[in-house]
């Protein structure tokens, strides 16, 4: 098996075809500075992986994980279900459903396994990256003071005027 990427936030995908969604949440962090890896872990069609994944991340690193994925979507739980650390999930809209069931699957977590789920798609994934960044900020000034410019910059380019 090929080794595993761990970095302070990681971030997993059921597939393949969930990056053009997932990649939204790497622009956060690359913006504020944040390492973060990311890697193909499926609830369905590599459950090993999964579990290697899920039980060892708090031991090599990572401080937050953002899980997406689509359709029945249970990836973000399953790891929830097994790791003491935060995990951030995004529904990966999906063909069927827009992405409604994705949500809906992410979202309905039962007592004691909680996934911070965001909303569908790319701007789930990139407040997802957000989300991840100022959790980490909790215990790294110079973070939170990236991510205080970070917030000051986003305000100062939205104009006051309707043009």
């Amino acid at each position: 098996m090929n080794q595993l990427p761990f970095e302070k936030v990681t971030i997993v995908m059921g597939s393949q075809s969930d990056w053009p969604t997932m990649e939204m949440a790497t622009k956060p962090l690359t913006d504020l500075g944040v390492p973060f890896a990311t890697a193909v872990v499926s609830a369905h069609r590599t459950p090993q992986r999964m579990v290697e994944f899920a039980t060892t991340a708090h031991e090599r690193g990572t401080q937050v994980i953002i899980a997406g994925a689509g359709g029945s979507a249970h990836l973000p739980g399953m790891i929830a279900a097994m790791t003491p650390l935060p995990v951030i999930g995004v529904p990966v809209a999906s063909k069927f459903m827009t992405g409604m069931d994705s949500l809906l699957s992410i979202v309905q977590m039962p007592k004691g396994v909680a996934v911070a789920t965001q909303a569908v798609g790319a701007s789930g994934a990139f407040n997802a990256g957000l989300m991840a960044a100022q959790m980490l900020s909790l215990t790294d000034p110079e973070l939170q003071k990236r991510l205080i410019a970070w917030r000051e910059n986003q305000s100062a380019g939205v104009p006051f005027e309707v043009e």
